[in-house]
């Protein structure tokens, strides 16, 4: 540290705002992924507990792949809130290109479970409105967290 900088604890903020700004404007400008429910599995059925198989379709709409360390997610069915968590299976999505996977899901459907089982009953069930919305983790780069918003239906069998 120079005597100038010692006297103007100023100027040192200063340089490091520069730096701060500098950084920002060198970060890559990442669109959100799209995610969707392709598909919806029902593994166990208890009153309180229901164990689910998301099947989730993600679309890279930027020019750099995405190496997904992980998710934090919130699922809501109906309107209502049935689960949240985070999932870590790392995958990859590539630069402007696509994605499956799966995603367990330990839910409390017990608000909406009456409404759901009556439409499994039903050999022509309308789709079930979903809002999944959270963040993605990525395991390099600048930005590390990018959010998500996904809103959309999915059919249970």
């Amino acid at each position: 540290m120079t005597s100038m900088d010692a006297r103007n604890p100023g100027r040192r903020l200063v340089a490091a705002l520069l730096m701060l700004i500098a950084g920002c404007a060198l970060r890559p400008n990442l669109q959100p992924p799209q995610l969707s429910v392709l598909d919806v599995q029902l593994e166990s059925l208890q009153l309180w507990q229901q164990r689910l198989r998301l099947r989730v379709h993600v679309e890279n709409p930027n020019d750099r792949a995405l190496a997904v360390q992980g998710l934090t997610y919130t699922l809501e069915v109906e309107g209502q809130p049935v689960a949240n968590g985070a999932a870590g299976a790392p995958f990859t999505v590539p630069a402007r290109g696509a994605q499956d996977f799966d995603l367990e899901v330990t839910a409390n459907l017990a608000p909406t479970l009456i409404a759901l089982l009556g439409r499994i009953a039903q050999a022509d069930a309308a789709p079930v409105p979903y809002h999944l919305s959270g963040e993605v983790t990525l395991s390099a780069g600048w930005l590390r967290h990018v959010p998500f918003d996904a809103r959309g239906s999915f059919s249970l069998h």
